[in-house]
């Protein structure tokens, strides 16, 4: 009896430590990823000669270590002041920025949804190959197709201007793939006692496709959100103009004498995604879910 009680001992000794292990181990990349966001809001607090002497050592070549405060000792929002009331060309920028997302993300919906549900929904001959072809697409990067996607934008007279962003994007096949996987999701014999009871195929699509795959759907316009709205290489390779800019664009411009404006520019930029991430999180991990789902 009293050895059955040492083992037990033992093992909850064990199971203790054992979790507590498991702790540090996810505790530490989670900070490692929340630390630099906590350096970027206290950066964002500090005054010009606050911040001057913690990172003056980093562009003066100086040997000393940098030294940082995660609250700083004279908070100031004199940088949010000018960025948020002296600064217009920031505001033309986040609108660019709104705009190019909101755009893709409606062409998008139009585009890529329907063709989802065509893929997951009316199987003929050669539509998997077809899929296939998508998900390879799907694996391009923009350096491979950059050329020919200049030579075709350039040819429309498209340069320039925001549709040379717009375009490409709606008939992206990311959000093909993840739709496909919500839609997939849907019972057939659903679909089929829709059909006898005499719905049309776009009732069929508008009142269960639609509400029923709206998880696959709403994670690929999360992500699709994300994505476009720190877009860096294709308005570099398609946009001359800064007025046509988005904002991801706008903070290398400015130099390090501006740290403490960068710092407010990058929390402002960083708030609408946050903002669409902690909305959009369950139906990303529902979204990740479905893209798994093998049939």
């Amino acid at each position: 009896m009293i050895e059955k009680n040492h083992v037990n001992k033992n093992r909850k000794i064990w199971g203790t430590a054992g979790k507590g292990a498991l702790w540090i181990l996810l505790l530490l990349p989670a900070a490692l990823v929340v630390f630099p966001t906590l350096l970027l809001l206290s950066g964002s607090l500090m005054d010009t000669w606050e911040l001057g002497g913690y990172i003056n050592t980093v562009f003066m070549d100086g040997d000393e270590f940098i030294s940082w405060k995660l609250i700083p000792d004279y908070p100031s929002f004199a940088n949010y002041g000018k960025l948020l009331f002296g600064t217009p060309q920031f505001f033309v920028l986040f609108w660019n920025s709104m705009k190019l997302v909101l755009c893709i993300l409606g062409g998008q919906l139009l585009v890529a949804v329907p063709a989802a549900w065509g893929f997951a929904v009316y199987e003929t001959k050669g539509s998997r190959a077809l899929f296939a072809l998508y998900v390879v697409l799907m694996l391009l990067p923009f350096q491979v197709t950059m050329l020919s996607s200049y030579l075709a934008l350039n040819k429309l007279s498209l340069l320039n201007t925001h549709m040379a962003i717009i375009l490409p994007a709606v008939f992206s096949t990311f959000p093909v793939f993840l739709s496909y996987g919500g839609f997939r999701s849907i019972p057939l014999p659903m679909l089929e006692a829709a059909r006898m009871d005499g719905a049309g195929e776009i009732a069929i699509f508008v009142r269960l496709g639609l509400p029923l795959g709206r998880s696959g759907l709403l994670s690929a316009m999360v992500l699709g959100f994300l994505e476009y709205w720190n877009l860096m290489e294709q308005p570099m390779a398609f946009l001359e103009e800064k007025s046509l800019w988005p904002l991801s664009l706008y903070l290398p411009e400015i130099t390090w004498g501006q740290a403490g404006y960068a710092f407010c520019a990058s929390v402002v930029t960083l708030i609408p995604a946050v903002f669409v991430f902690i909305i959009g999180q369950d139906y990303l991990e529902q979204g990740i879910i479905y893209s798994g789902l093998k049939e």
